[in-house]
């Protein structure tokens, strides 16, 4: 399911646990919803599908952190989510995370690079 390396955004888009980068990504052969957010000085990348219901996790278009900045949150459902592992904290989710991404952060730039194995 590879694609290859692909810019992101510049590094200096994605704020401390603030508004969260939106792309598209091919996952099965079809094209899927994605972001990148930063927490704890680290980029992390997901497919922006609940593992609750196949919905998109963001309340308004790049915001998928709850309130407080701690924790990725679905804005349909309220499942939560660790923003390093993907992990489900609570909720709907029921213990399956979300499907997460390889991302490289470099030289002033962000970069999906494909799917993590697992």
């Amino acid at each position: 399911m590879a694609e290859g390396e692909r810019l992101i955004c510049a590094s200096g888009a994605l704020a401390e646990a603030g508004r969260g980068v939106r792309f598209e990504v091919e996952y099965f052969g079809a094209p899927a919803p994605a972001f990148v957010v930063r927490q704890a000085g680290k980029v992390h990348g997901y497919l922006n599908r609940c593992a609750h219901v196949a919905m998109e996790l963001d309340w308004r278009e790049g915001e998928f952190f709850d309130v407080a900045g701690i924790d990725l949150v679905c804005s349909t459902h309220g499942a939560a989510y660790h923003p390093a592992s993907g992990q489900c904290l609570g909720g709907p989710c029921n213990r399956t995370p979300l499907v997460k991404l390889e991302i490289e952060e470099r030289g002033g730039s962000v970069y999906f690079m494909g799917f993590e194995d697992g």
